[in-house]
């Protein structure tokens, strides 16, 4: 096809397809039914995991919970309980060891079943400039906010595919959109793990695998206390948002289908006009040409 046939075609099916996304802002699409679902959600002992925990409980789900922390994981198990959880599984699991990850993987088959929703949630920041992180700190960052992905999807995912039935969600960050002064590892790895499941998504429905639907979420700045003593000379520009509020205003994606949102304001605005300019740019083509004009 020469092209201009090309262009003219391109030309219509964004055309179509972005009709269709605004007649599904007022017309929303059905919720689905997750009740009997097997959730696993990664760094489950506290703040954001713990509240998604308790949210999937509610619906009915069964729950897998991962975590470092023990005593945390356990917290959350009877939140979860209380709340309706069908089940609630507790695995301790170092996320930034593939090994550890795979073995645990494993036995959440044996144990549990197949897992056909996965939250990939764990995260850690060093609150470090780059020049003043220890190297090990720099490297946990990213096997935890990155590598771990990589791992996660290799042990659940097969069975998903075979399937044609599951939900990968990323809690990715707006430091992943975008970067910030004094987080040049945590948006690194955040960066990494956007690209990452943009990508994995894509192949899905490339190959045909549209029962696999994909979310990632780009919150801005949270008080579960990872961002502790975060500030900005403009005050005005940073607002830390209340967790249950971030939550709530959420998990209708996470229900739903895939989607890509956050704010796209840095903690330093002024000298990042230029950059965030050209992103927006990307931005815009890519929500005017949806990705299923391009497969």
């Amino acid at each position: 096809m020469n092209f201009f046939l090309e262009s003219i075609q391109v030309f219509f099916l964004s055309l179509w397809y972005n009709i269709e996304s605004f007649i599904h802002l007022l017309v929303p699409r059905k919720k689905k039914n997750i009740a009997g679902e097997v959730v696993l959600i990664t760094g489950a002992g506290s703040g954001i995991g713990r509240l998604m925990a308790q949210e999937f409980a509610a619906h009915g789900t069964v729950l897998v919970l991962w975590d470092i922390n023990q005593e945390g994981i356990k917290e959350t198990a009877r939140l979860a309980k209380n709340g309706g959880a069908s089940r609630v599984h507790c695995f301790v699991c170092d996320c930034s060891n593939k090994n550890e990850v795979y073995r645990v993987a494993d036995q959440v088959k044996r144990e549990v079943g197949d897992v056909s929703i996965l939250v990939n949630n764990a995260g850690i920041v060093t609150g470090k400039k780059f020049m003043d992180a220890p190297d090990s700190l720099i490297e946990k960052t990213m096997e935890v906010n990155t590598m771990a992905h990589f791992w996660t999807y290799k042990a659940f995912l097969p069975a998903m595919i075979a399937n044609n039935h599951g939900h990968l969600v990323s809690i990715a960050s707006s430091a992943g959109l975008i970067g910030v002064n004094g987080l040049a590892d945590y948006c690194a790895s955040k960066f990494a793990a956007v690209g990452f499941a943009e990508s994995v998504g894509l192949e899905l429905l490339a190959t045909g695998k549209d029962g696999i639907k994909t979310t990632i979420v780009c919150p801005y700045f949270i008080n579960t206390g990872m961002f502790d003593g975060c500030h900005t000379n403009r005050n005005v520009c940073l607002f830390f948002l209340f967790l249950k509020h971030v939550f709530s205003s959420r998990n209708e994606n996470i229900y739903t289908a895939s989607c890509s949102c956050g704010s796209h304001r840095a903690v330093q605005p002024e000298p990042m006009v230029r950059v965030l300019n050209s992103y927006l740019d990307i931005e815009f083509s890519k929500e005017t040409i949806p990705h299923r004009v391009l497969m």
